[in-house]
């Protein structure tokens, strides 16, 4: 029977006459949304060949799915039946894109865990996985997705909401917090405990060969070989679509036999870009300043005394004002690495310095003082009358995306004197700050301060020029020897 001249698309081009997206389900059922225009080529793997379909709606080319059209075309029963096609007059080739930069759009890699049964989130946000974080928060319902205030507490989310709905949740991360998560992945995850599925969505800081900061680079080089020790299966997370279907069916289908976690390793540059639309600025007003102009008051009130700050823009700023003020920064720690921890490590210092009465001073953050708030416990009960505490609080993740922390909801003056510390104010305007900084000085502690900011930081914000051995050995100097000149 003489047939109209069909025309086909290329793979490369699904996505350009493609409206929405649907993937073949398992057992045939669609999963998600996508329409192609015209005939196409239906591909059934298990039969062995490739034929016309009839009647059948529109689908994406995937492996182990099938290549739907819109238009009504005659099946055929055996690849002798299929006719020759005639070829249009003008040829036209795919172009060679094979080196172009590819991403995995956020909303198709939601689309595709949903049509797993994957409806609850939660974690720690990424800088590498800023993108997908911001689209579920803009996306997934508040009771279906819980920022949680470290790692270790979202696996235990994830447990729970499998347990109570049998589906297997999302933990994201970066791989900087699987320590906080070794704990309750091993005791009660594990196939050997309580076998529990988790899809950990990883971060790939320090990965080998790509350039990162000081504190990802052992991480990144270790973290493959962590998962392997723990037993952990793990894919990188593909780029493009087909590649990410293929790694989830392998990865649901290892936490459904198996019921233990799987990883998905994910490089930089892999989500396309999705701008944060929920973005709100909880604390604002032109009495607010933000966190880089609050350094500067308690340099001013502080010059010389020890500051320890905390992990991200902190301590990146504090840097900066040194050197644009051309002071010493042999008198600061900056906190690099380790989140959620500084306030232990200038505790540490304060029981060293207390018999001579030198003060020390932890400059904090709002997510990281919640990641390990257990410390405000030490603190409080130390009874160190040179440890203060300041609290820099803008209710942001402000480093690795703005997702909100919920800071701007917690009393921390309650929490710090409910724990022991001696005093605990709050401040919010520009023109209490340095009356707040002077009665800090002046106060015994352990006294809490925190200060409310505006989100954000100064678009070009470097970072640190020395390194973090020489930024130590520096600041070490000025504790034991009692001068600075190292890195002045």
């Amino acid at each position: 029977m003489p047939r109209a001249a069909r025309r086909f698309y290329p793979i490369s081009d699904m996505a350009s006459v493609a409206t929405s997206i649907r993937i073949a389900g398992r057992q045939g059922a669609a999963r998600g949304l996508h329409t192609v225009a015209g005939p196409c080529l239906a591909v059934a793997p298990q039969s062995g060949f490739a034929g016309p379909t009839r009647n059948v709606k529109a689908g994406i080319f995937l492996p182990h799915s099938r290549c739907f059209c819109t238009d009504p075309i005659t099946s055929v029963s055996s690849p002798a039946e299929v006719p020759v096609m005639s070829l249009p007059p003008k040829r036209v080739y795919r172009p060679m894109d094979e080196t172009v930069q590819t991403y995995l759009n956020p909303a198709h890699f939601f689309r595709l865990l949903r049509s797993h049964g994957t409806t609850f989130y939660t974690g720690v946000p990424d800088s590498l996985l800023k993108d997908f974080c911001a689209y579920i928060t803009d996306t997934v319902k508040s009771q279906d997705h819980i920022i949680a205030v470290n790692e270790g507490t979202a696996l235990a989310h994830a447990a729970g909401h499998h347990m109570a709905t049998g589906n297997i949740p999302l933990v994201y991360l970066q791989n900087s917090g699987l320590g906080n998560f070794v704990n309750p992945l091993l005791s009660m995850c594990s196939s050997q405990v309580y076998s529990i599925p988790c899809l950990l969505l990883i971060g790939w800081r320090g990965e080998p060969g790509k350039k990162d900061e000081p504190q990802h680079l052992l991480q990144g080089q270790l973290t493959p070989g962590l998962l392997d020790e723990m037993g952990v299966p793990y894919e990188i997370l593909p780029d493009y679509a087909e590649g990410c279907f293929q790694v989830l069916e392998k990865a649901f289908k290892h936490m459904e036999d198996t019921q233990s976690p799987f990883a998905l390793l994910v490089k930089k540059d892999t989500f396309e870009k999705h701008t944060l639309q929920k973005y709100v600025e909880v604390f604002s007003g032109n009495d607010m300043l933000h966190r880089e102009e609050v350094l500067e008051h308690i340099i001013g009130v502080f010059p010389k005394e020890p500051l320890v700050t905390t992990t991200g823009f902190t301590s990146r700023e504090m840097f900066e004002l040194r050197e644009s003020l051309g002071q010493s920064h042999a008198h600061d720690f900056l906190t690099v690495g380790s989140m959620g921890h500084c306030s232990s490590i200038a505790l540490g210092i304060a029981t060293a310095k207390h018999k001579v009465g030198q003060q020390v001073l932890c400059v904090d953050g709002d997510g990281a003082a919640m990641m390990h708030m257990g410390a405000f416990v030490t603190a409080g009960q130390s009874g160190l009358t040179n440890f203060k505490h300041i609290l820099i609080n803008n209710a942001l993740h402000d480093s690795v995306g703005g997702q909100p922390t919920g800071a701007d909801k917690i009393d921390f003056p309650g929490i710090a004197r409910a724990c022991g510390y001696k005093t605990a104010v709050c401040v919010s305007k520009a023109d209490e700050i340095d009356d707040a900084l002077q009665d800090l000085r002046d106060g015994d502690g352990p006294y809490f301060l925190e200060i409310r900011a505006l989100p954000g930081a100064r678009a070009d914000l470097g970072r640190p020029t020395t390194s973090a051995r020489e930024n130590k050995e520096a600041f070490m100097n000025m504790l034991i020897n009692g001068h600075s000149k190292a890195l002045a």
